[in-house]
Order: structure tokens, then C-alpha cells, then sequence
């Protein structure tokens, strides 16, 4: 599987610009065309998740996803919980 990450500038101002947003929509729409799954980094706020939500994108990253932890800690949580 292929994947095309959408830069954080754009989806920082996605909410707030129309033509941000077009452009956001456009990259999601182009990349599954070409059977490529997408990834919006910089989701910071419920409001732009609900965003990327109703535009499709697969896959986000960001504070409001999870704080960024070092890899050993996260292995240690997965450990801990079972996962």
C-alpha cells in the first residue's frame, strides 16, 4: 500500500481558509484515485479531525491524536495493555 502524507501547514489551516480546505480535498481525492491511502499531520483540534473525517483521509497524526512519546515508552504502554 502506497501513502501520500498531507503536510501540516495545509491541514493547520484547513478550517480557517476555504481554499486551503479545497486544496486538502483535492490531495485526499487525487491520492485515492490512485489507490494511495493519505495522511494529514498536524491534527491539533477536534474540529479540523472532524474535518478530515468528512473529507475521507485515512490516517492522521497530531496532539489531538496522542503527544509524541519516545518509541521505548509507547512499547512499554503496548506491553503493559496487551497490545
Amino acid at each position: 500500500m502506497n501513502y501520500v502524507k498531507i503536510d501540516g501547514s495545509l491541514i493547520k489551516e484547513m478550517v480557517h481558509d476555504p481554499v486551503t480546505f479545497g486544496i486538502v480535498k483535492s490531495i485526499n481525492e487525487m491520492s485515492h484515485s490512485m489507490k494511495c491511502m493519505t495522511v494529514a499531520e498536524f491534527v491539533e483540534n477536534e474540529e479540523t479531525m472532524q474535518a478530515l473525517d468528512a473529507l475521507g483521509v485515512d490516517f492522521a497524526q497530531g496532539i489531538h491524536i496522542g503527544r509524541p512519546t519516545p518509541w521505548i515508552e509507547a512499547e512499554i504502554r503496548n506491553i503493559a495493555s496487551g497490545t
